[in-house]
């Protein structure tokens, strides 16, 4: 009788394990977050000396897989180079744009110490690690200073 029970509960944890395994989101999940990224980036960047410029909207699907598709987000905007050092002015764009996509838009950043002090441009990485989005921006020595790139993974529809 123990060796039934202890399997019933073993069958049982083992089923509400599987259970609980995260399943993949759908398109429409990671779309609407996309979009609505776009949408929050808009609201930030509304100053026209920024210059943003949203070059594709997430608004078509596009095939990347056997009966799956992603949503793509691309973006420019500008920060004016005021009298300062360029790697100073690159650091501080890099800096707004990171606390931008973190805080605002809710995105885990990953670090590479080894941009800092560079001239020649810097990176940034981010995911939403619940939808899998991953957004990429270039902070470029020349305008435009953010050239931003956010996409889904595959998804079905």
């Amino acid at each position: 009788m123990r060796v039934v029970r202890s399997l019933a509960i073993g069958l049982t944890l083992i089923i509400a394990a599987s259970g609980c395994t995260t399943s993949e989101p759908s398109l429409k999940e990671a779309t609407a977050e996309l979009q609505k990224d776009t949408h929050l980036l808009q609201e930030a960047f509304k100053n026209p000396l920024n210059k943003l410029r949203i070059l594709q909207g997430a608004d078509k699907d596009i095939p990347c897989d056997k009966d799956k598709f992603k949503r793509v987000m691309r973006a420019t905007a500008d920060y004016e180079r005021t009298n300062e050092p360029l790697a100073n002015h690159l650091e501080r764009a890099q800096t707004l744009m990171e606390n931008r996509l973190a805080r605002e838009l809710g995105y885990k950043l990953e670090f590479d110490s080894s941009q800092n002090e560079t001239e020649d441009g810097r990176f940034i990485y981010g995911t939403k690690e619940n939808l899998g989005i991953k957004v990429t921006v270039y902070v470029a020595p020349e305008s435009p200073t953010w050239r931003l790139h956010a996409t889904t993974p595959c998804l079905s529809r």
